[in-house]
């Protein structure tokens, strides 16, 4: 689907936001959470109104052992009116142990850098997408959504310069398997406003902004205004993590993602609708930075209990 006009778009009045930090977050922390911490973590988020948590992954328990409890995560988590619990999966066990655990939407990685995705998933950009196409026909099959991701669209750790074309290409091909979204990944934060805009201008020429989302990392100290250049060009999908955890395991230098608790008050700020309380949230968030350097006990008035 080609877009005629690639200029900023005007604002509209909602704006979802990703909540990451439950799998991006805690995968990159050194303390490893048990199962009821994160159950706490994860119900605390849904009660501030935050409707899309991306809750675990099934991958690797050697590569990312901070993972390793997400089955017993998705079985131990309350059903929350409208909200979803997705789950990070990199191949067909992967798969199979989110299905067994209920989950229903999963969430495939996918990389515009080659050497970024032979470090994160062993195989290269081409093989990674037959595998996906693999896993995302059978998850449709059985009634399971599915989303994508983009990562180093903005820069590789290995090799700078991420094309524009090659971003396009693994996204259009995400889509066409039957992702119903694609989240554009700013993996070591080198994104600045100028380089945000360049990508999204052309990345817009050929794919409908309605099918997007953005996920930024604030290693420059610029994934605001990103995200601002983003809402200017029609994206209405954020993906943000709370307290700022987070980054990417393979990916040196990526410190951590932006903010949930920053985030949502500046889409506030320009009018738009996110349903998420900002008071609570903050709370959440001071919970969270507390609860990793000393594991106390999520209050009951946080946890929605």
């Amino acid at each position: 689907m080609k877009l005629v006009n690639t200029e900023p778009m005007t604002d509209a009045a909602e704006v979802q936001v990703v909540e990451v930090g439950p799998r991006d977050g805690l995968q990159n922390e050194r303390n490893i959470l048990p199962a009821a911490l994160k159950i706490q973590l994860i119900e605390a988020l849904a009660s501030t109104g935050l409707r899309r948590i991306e809750a675990g992954s099934f991958v690797s328990t050697k590569q990312v052992p901070q993972m390793a409890e997400s089955a017993q995560v998705f079985r131990g988590l309350k059903d929350y009116p409208g909200v979803t619990y997705s789950a990070l999966v990199a191949n067909k066990k992967g798969l199979e142990s989110a299905m067994s655990a209920a989950v229903r939407e999963i969430a495939l990685f996918a990389a515009a850098s080659e050497s970024f995705s032979g470090k994160n998933i062993n195989c290269s950009v081409a093989e990674s997408l037959v595998r996906y196409r693999e896993l995302a026909n059978e998850a449709l099959r059985q009634g399971v959504r599915v989303r994508g991701y983009v990562s180093c669209v903005l820069g590789c750790p290995y090799e700078g310069y991420v094309s524009h074309a090659s971003v396009l290409s693994v996204a259009s091909s995400l889509l066409e398997m039957g992702c119903f979204e694609v989240s554009l990944g700013d993996t070591i934060g080198s994104g600045t406003p100028e380089t945000t805009a360049d990508l999204l201008r052309n990345v817009l020429g050929q794919l409908p902004p309605e099918r997007l989302a953005v996920h930024f990392h604030d290693t420059g100290g610029r994934a605001l205004e990103n995200i601002q250049v983003a809402l200017g060009f029609g994206i209405r999908v954020i993906d943000s993590s709370i307290a700022g955890l987070g980054g990417c395991p393979f990916a040196p230098g990526s410190p951590g993602n932006v903010a949930t608790e920053r985030v949502v008050p500046a889409l506030h700020a320009r009018g738009f609708k996110t349903g998420v309380d900002e008071a609570q949230l903050a709370v959440v968030a001071k919970w969270v930075a507390d609860m990793l350097g000393n594991r106390r006990v999520c209050p009951a008035q946080v946890a929605g209990e």
